[in-house]
C-alpha cells in the first residue's frame, strides 16, 4: 500500500483549485442566466459558453489540485489522450445539464435535471482524470466514499443552479459561484478520499507525461482563458441593458425638434 499525499505542495494548490472552480463557475453560472434572457442563436451560443467555461473550470480545479498529489514509493504521471478526453467529456456532459436548464419548459423538473447532469459531469470528469493517472501499482476506490462523491457534486450543483436562476443581482451570482466552487472542490477532495494505491515495486520508467510538462501549461492556458473570458462578459451589457439603452435612444430621438 502506497502513503498518499494530497498536500504535497502545502495549502496553494487547494485555495488556488478552489479560486479556478469558482472561476468557471461563476462564469458559466452567469452565462445561463443571460442565455435565458435571450433567444435564437444568441441563446444557443451562451448556453454552449456556460458549458465550455463550467466544464474548463472543473477540469483546471481538478488538476491543480493534483499537482499537490504525490505516492510514495512511485512517480506520477498522466496519459495524454485520457486527459484531454475528460475535459471534452466535462464540457458535453455539463453542457447537457445547462442546456436541459436552458430549454426546460418545467422550471423544477429542468432544474432537478440541470443539476442532475451538471453534477454528473463534474463526477465524470474526475474519475475519467483519475483514470488517466499512471504510477507503479493498481489505483483503487471506496465505493462509499465514491457514492458520496457524486452525491456531493449533484446536490450542490443543483443548488448553484438554484440560486443562479432565483436570486437577482450580483450577490445571487457570487453565491451561486461559491457554492458550486465548493461543490466541485469538496467532490474532489472526497473522491481523492477513496483512493487506495496497491504500490507494485518496479525500477522500470512510468510511461506518460509528468505534471509539468503537460498539466500545468494547460492549466495556465485554461486558467488565463476563463478570467479574460469572465471579464468580456462581466463588461458586455445583458439584454435588459441593451433593450434600455434602446428605448431611451427611441425616447432621446422623439424628445428631438423636427426642422420646419
Amino acid at each position: 500500500m502506497g502513503h498518499i499525499h494530497h498536500f504535497s505542495a502545502g495549502w496553494v494548490s487547494p485555495v488556488l483549485a478552489y479560486a479556478m472552480a469558482c472561476v468557471g463557475s461563476a462564469l458559466g453560472l452567469r452565462c445561463t442566466v443571460r442565455a435565458l434572457a435571450a433567444e435564437g442563436r444568441s441563446r444557443r451560443n451562451w448556453l454552449l459558453t456556460a458549458s465550455v467555461a463550467i466544464g474548463a473550470g472543473i477540469w483546471t480545479m481538478h488538476f491543480i489540485a493534483m499537482l499537490g498529489f504525490g505516492v510514495t514509493g512511485s512517480p506520477i504521471r498522466y496519459d495524454v489522450p485520457l486527459t484531454v478526453l475528460s475535459l471534452l467529456v466535462a464540457v458535453v456532459v455539463v453542457g447537457a445539464g445547462v442546456f436541459t436548464v436552458g430549454y426546460g419548459a418545467a422550471r423544477l423538473r429542468s432544474l432537478l435535471l440541470g443539476g442532475l447532469g451538471t453534477g454528473v459531469g463534474v463526477a465524470a470528469m474526475h474519475y475519467l482524470g483519475m483514470a488517466a493517472l499512471r504510477l507503479h501499482g493498481n489505483v483503487g476506490y471506496d465505493p462509499l466514499l465514491v457514492a458520496l462523491s457524486v452525491a456531493i457534486a449533484v446536490a450542490a450543483a443543483t443548488a448553484a443552479l438554484w440560486a443562479a436562476l432565483s436570486v437577482r443581482g450580483a450577490a445571487g451570482a457570487a453565491i451561486a459561484s461559491l457554492v458550486m466552487g465548493l461543490a466541485v472542490t469538496s467532490m474532489h477532495y472526497t473522491g481523492m478520499a477513496a483512493v487506495n494505491i496497491d504500490l507494485t515495486p518496479t525500477r522500470a520508467p512510468v510511461a506518460g507525461a509528468t505534471a509539468m510538462e503537460f498539466i500545468f501549461p494547460l492549466t495556465v492556458l485554461l486558467g488565463s482563458s476563463l478570467f479574460l473570458t469572465v471579464a468580456f462578459v462581466a463588461l458586455s451589457p445583458t439584454a435588459q441593458e441593451r433593450a434600455a439603452s434602446a428605448s431611451a435612444e427611441s425616447f432621446r430621438e422623439a424628445e428631438l425638434p423636427t426642422s420646419p
